[in-house]
């Protein structure tokens, strides 16, 4: 997910997107915490794609 591309969201589009984003994080940690996860830098991914979220969200409220 680029920055570009939520630059182009709605506020409430952002949202929804971060929610998504923090369940599913949370879904990898059940999974690294049970062993059940392959690819550990998922999470890694999904940090940072949370952090452009919510970059974009400040950057728009700043505005």
């Amino acid at each position: 997910m680029k920055a570009s591309e939520l630059r182009a969201k709605s506020g409430e589009e952002l949202r929804k997107e971060l929610e998504s984003l923090l369940r599913a994080q949370f879904g990898m940690r059940m999974q690294l915490a049970t062993q059940q996860l392959g690819n550990t830098s998922q999470l890694k991914k999904m940090r940072r794609d949370i952090a452009r979220v919510r970059t974009v969200m400040k950057e728009k409220s700043a505005k």
